[in-house]
């Protein structure tokens, strides 16, 4: 009897150990048969019906990663990504990821945030609805929400979550859209992954009509539709 729970016990101990191994797995080889499976893809998107000029090679292969991390390419559900995931999925530097969205400029939006908030002031309540509405029959709409440098760095993170949710939250009371989770992704970077410079103050802005400095475009999310064809 007493071999039994000998055995009983090491059994338990090692199956917290074998999962801790096999989930960090699982997501690097997740990652690694994508990045496989665009060795044989063009390095420039060809045009169509689907696909915007700001639909570039770089910029489809980092939707497809960012879509299959996120849980929206196959599921259909809303999920957002950590900073950690945020760097694993676009290999790149912050400043080369944020030159994807650079042709987006009048499509996009970037919605502003009180230091320290996560709340929906009445400009970006609007923003986000405009925005949300002028779909032009795109597939997924993006919210990437970012913090300032100022206060601790897993502050940041809860913080930029926070603020993308926001953005969701939203969403889901001004429309009545069914697709809603099949459409949305979140992506939030806190501090630490691709900051706004100032040349984003040339966008449309929540507070477009206040000063505008790194620190205060950064407490914000950039929302946008995106149309490329995977």
């Amino acid at each position: 009897m007493e071999i039994v729970r000998i055995i009983v016990l090491a059994v338990c101990l090692a199956v917290p150990t074998m999962l801790a191994t096999i989930w960090p797995t699982a997501a690097g080889q997740r990652v690694q048969d994508l990045k496989d499976a665009e060795k044989n893809e063009p390095a420039v998107a060809v045009a169509t019906a689907a696909n915007e000029k700001y639909c570039t090679g770089n910029l489809k292969k980092v939707l497809r990663r960012v879509l299959q991390s996120c849980g929206l390419l196959n599921t259909g559900t809303v999920r957002g990504c950590q900073p950690a995931d945020a760097k694993t999925v676009a290999t790149m530097s912050g400043d080369d990821f944020n030159a994807l969205f650079i042709p987006m400029k009048g499509r996009g939006g970037i919605i502003q945030f009180d230091k320290a908030e996560s709340i929906l002031d009445p400009r970006a309540q609007t923003l986000v609805d405009q925005v949300f509405a002028d779909q032009r029959g795109a597939s997924y709409f993006f919210v990437v929400s970012r913090a300032s440098t100022d206060g601790s760095t897993e502050f940041n993170r809860e913080l930029s979550q926070a603020r993308a949710e926001a953005v969701l939250t939203r969403l889901r009371e001004k429309f009545n859209d069914p697709n809603l989770d099949k459409e949305v992704g979140l992506l939030w970077l806190g501090e630490e992954f691709a900051q706004l410079n100032e040349e984003f103050c040339q966008w449309k802005r929540s507070r477009g009509d206040e000063a505008c400095d790194d620190k205060s475009l950064n407490r914000s999310a950039f929302i946008a539709w995106i149309d490329c064809t995977l």
